[in-house]
């Protein structure tokens, strides 16, 4: 494992559990802190990182320069995600653009 990724994995155990308590989270139009959950395309082991995100509405939009990242891969595999903001839970779409800032859209199901 590189530095950088082991330093993220460190930082996430902190960050997460408060993201997901509500800690952060964007209002109904702006941004803020998501957990953003998704199926391993290799475990098939549920898979969550906190990340910036934009929401409007029921729509959250999150992004990452870095094209390697493992949980854009895992939507690219898996369209079904969930996204916690506010405290909750909330079953999403997601759909992955790829480009110089890969961009994902996740549509609320609920």
């Amino acid at each position: 494992m590189d530095p950088q990724q082991a330093i993220f994995r460190r930082l996430n155990r902190v960050v997460k559990p408060l993201v997901k308590a509500g800690l952060g989270s964007p209002l109904p139009i702006g941004l803020g802190a998501v957990v953003l959950e998704s199926t391993g395309r290799v475990s098939g082991e549920p898979r969550e990182v906190p990340v910036l995100g934009l929401r409007v509405g029921d729509r959250v939009m999150v992004s990452t320069v870095r094209s390697s990242s493992q949980w854009i891969k895992n939507l690219e595999a898996d369209d079904q995600a969930a996204v916690w903001y506010g405290g909750k839970r909330h079953d999403a779409t997601a759909s992955v653009r790829r480009g110089p800032l890969n961009v994902v859209t996740l549509d609320g199901n609920d």
